[in-house]
């Protein structure tokens, strides 16, 4: 099969109950326990009525301004879904628009991630899908391919592979590594409840900030009063 070519209409799959931890954390909590690194770049915005969503990767790669592809990846995909497409990051022209995103709420999809754009903007507002792109512009896509589903893909300067979690909401997106999730969750979890403490103390007897101090004295700084 030639390279470009390529559809796996069959994709690996997180748990469910992984997906049901992950919804109830904020993805900046998730992606704090992975070192920081597996977020994808700053940039992209929300534009569907779905502000938080979590689900499996379902992996698109499309040439830029091009989306016969991804019409074949929400296709596929299931309900709960994260279709997440490598458009190159280009804004010239738009990748999904009022139409295909009603045909995706109506397969209950989760979301689509873009790295590319989107347009009919007000209209993407009203539907019960999360979606995340790049940008918007009024410009049209083709249909004639080339591309891939079901392939490793770049997506907002982070690799994702088929059956990765995505969990994404209004701070952006991060990957958390199929086979990697349940500790990901696990420490997340317990970072997500020190959080919950630590905002306690802030609005009770206040935050203790001595923590301050004492990582600049062990990083060295001379301190003059």
């Amino acid at each position: 099969m030639s390279i470009g070519l390529r559809i796996a209409e069959q994709q690996p799959r997180i748990a469910p109950e992984l997906v049901a931890r992950a919804a109830r954390l904020p993805a900046a909590n998730i992606g704090d326990v992975m070192q920081r690194l597996q977020a994808m770049r700053g940039g992209f915005l929300a534009y569907g009525g779905r502000r938080a969503v979590c689900g499996p990767a379902v992996t698109v790669r499309v040439r830029p301004g091009d989306n016969l592809l991804l019409h074949r990846a929400i296709d596929l995909a299931q309900p709960g879904d994260v279709v997440v497409c490598d458009g190159g990051g280009d804004l010239s022209i738009a990748l999904a628009g009022d139409l295909m995103c009603s045909h995706a709420e109506q397969r209950r999809l989760g979301a689509l991630v873009i790295d590319g754009a989107v347009r009919d903007v007000r209209e993407l507002a009203a539907l019960d899908l999360g979606i995340w792109a790049r940008g918007a512009t009024p410009a049209g896509p083709y249909k004639e391919g080339p591309g891939e589903i079901g392939q490793p893909i770049s997506c907002g300067g982070q690799v994702v592979f088929p059956g990765d979690l995505i969990a994404a909401d209004a701070d952006g997106i991060v990957v958390v590594p199929r086979e990697a999730a349940a500790a990901v969750l696990d420490a997340a979890e317990a970072h997500a409840a020190k959080e919950a403490a630590t905002t306690a103390a802030i609005r009770g007897a206040g935050w203790e900030r001595g923590w301050v101090g004492e990582s600049l004295a062990a990083k060295g700084y001379a301190i003059q009063r």
